[in-house]
């Protein structure tokens, strides 16, 4: 990998699209931190723990929390491009515009996008409203005026998603990867440091309780805390090695061509194979699940509603959210349905059976034609199987447990740790601890839970953007007769 970016940095077409690529990606993260007039969004970030909002916050680089120009992320443009896809499928004729017509398609696309920013924008503004994070001039009862400038906030809200669209675009026409990937990977990695130093910060504080005489054993408490922090890196470590093994896993179909005779020479005769990736959908079922099923908890959150309250909307925000059952369990069942979706829209069998028997090819003991496209598509909908059910399981499963088993791994280290007499049931010292605990478990986790699926994508774009870099390199080194 290092000696691809050694060679690609030495291209120099290759190395003018990465700059512009890390220019872009360096306007992006800029426009994280220009702040929107009129808002006052100190702490607001405090509200989102244990929420869908902390997701939301990943993805978008950290400016949902403070609601800086860009808060509204890349969620507007994706949710555009699944509604036009999902419409391209359900209607012929805009799938034949798909098809004749991407320009329009696209055109298309942006004006769903900046409908569904509006929306977006104007249950961002009631969010920022009931949390108090607006100034007196913007707040309702203390300026007459206060409608002007809930306007601007709405409207500087929608040029932002509108602004990372365009920027995405740049990155497809002049920079390396798809550009709402690369938007996506670069936000969900600026969030690793935060979650290192959360990690460090909590091994560090245990160090300094040693001399407390309610420590029960002054060397265990700092032990038992470093050696949670070395299994949880252990276990993310594990966790990159397999989706890599994952995504770089393929059926191979073997394919035969014939001997033909041309003028004086054969050609043909020889062996090959048709691959089919186990991760053919990349990472795409992934975001897309991700978005809808988090669309209705986070219309909920925008409107106040956060599951605190005995209301029905509560209890509904609470059955749906993240914490919620049918939150994984909707997650799973959409990325097995988008999987199988992606892949029908980018994968053809019968174009491929075609293609096979255009060139000459056939696989050993299937007649060409019809019988190798059912073969194709059957070894398709097994290999499609399986990686749907490894992309669900990687994806739910830091939801269901990283919460519970975070906060039974820290209790026991307290328990461990502490006088008995601290620990009872009912005193005020187990009270306080019972709150640290919270605290760390709610730290820890709010970028954890959902380290499956940020972590899937970030793998994944990675290695698609790696290979993007090698077939641009193999197709500029490629020598031809004449080289």
């Amino acid at each position: 990998m290092l000696q691809t970016l050694k060679n690609a940095w030495k291209t120099k077409e290759i190395k003018s699209k990465i700059i512009f690529t890390l220019f872009i990606l360096l306007l992006y993260r800029l426009g994280t931190v220009i702040p929107v007039p009129f808002v006052e969004a100190n702490n607001f970030a405090g509200s989102f723990s244990g929420t869908i909002l902390d997701y939301m916050n990943t993805l978008s680089g950290g400016s949902l929390g403070t609601a800086t120009l860009f808060a509204l992320g890349v969620s507007p443009y994706i949710n555009a491009s699944i509604i036009i896809q999902l419409l391209a499928v359900v209607f012929p004729k805009l799938g034949e515009l798909a098809k004749e017509d991407k320009e329009k398609m696209n055109f298309i696309t942006r004006i769903v996008t900046v409908a569904l920013a509006i929306v977006t924008a104007i249950g961002y503004y009631f969010l920022l409203r009931n949390a108090g994070a607006l100034t007196k001039a913007a707040t309702p009862g203390e300026n007459a005026l206060w409608w002007f400038y809930g306007i601007v906030i709405v409207a500087c809200y929608c040029a932002g998603a509108s602004l990372i669209m365009w920027l995405a675009e740049r990155i497809n026409e002049r920079g390396i990867g798809n550009g709402i990937s690369i938007i996506l990977f670069a936000n969900i990695v600026a969030a690793v440091p935060a979650f290192c130093y959360q990690l460090v910060d909590f091994v560090v504080m245990t160090y300094s309780y040693h001399n407390y005489d309610y420590i029960k054993n002054s060397w265990l408490y700092p032990v038992l805390a470093t050696l949670f922090a070395v299994v949880l890196v252990a276990f993310l470590i594990a966790l990159i090695v397999v989706v890599i093994w994952f995504t770089g896993s393929e059926r191979r179909i073997p394919v035969q061509y014939a001997k033909k005779v041309v003028g004086r020479k054969m050609y043909g005769g020889q062996s090959s194979n048709l691959p089919i990736k186990l991760n053919m959908t990349g990472v795409m079922p992934i975001i897309f699940a991700s978005s809808i099923v988090s669309l209705l908890p986070t219309i909920l959150a925008l409107c106040g509603i956060n599951g605190t309250k005995d209301t029905f909307w509560d209890g509904v925000y609470n059955l749906f959210g993240s914490n919620g059952i049918i939150y994984p369990v909707l997650l799973f069942v959409l990325i097995l349905g988008f999987t199988y979706f992606y892949t029908a829209i980018t994968f053809d069998p019968v174009e491929i059976s075609n293609n096979l028997k255009k060139q000459g090819g056939a696989i050993p003991g299937i007649r060409q034609g019809r019988p190798t496209s059912d073969y194709i598509k059957k070894i398709l909908g097994k290999v499609n199987l399986v990686g749907a059910l490894f992309l669900g399981v990687i994806a739910i499963l830091p939801i269901i447990l990283s919460p519970h088993v975070i906060h039974h791994f820290l209790h026991w280290i307290m328990s461990a740790s502490l006088d008995p007499a601290i620990m009872e049931e009912g005193s005020y010292m187990a009270t306080y601890y019972e709150s640290i605990i919270e605290q760390n478990v709610s730290a820890l986790t709010s970028t954890f839970t959902f380290g499956g699926t940020t972590l899937l994508i970030v793998v994944g774009v990675a290695i698609e953007t790696f290979r993007e870099l090698e077939a641009q390199l193999t197709m500029r080194n490629y020598k031809g007769f004449l080289g």
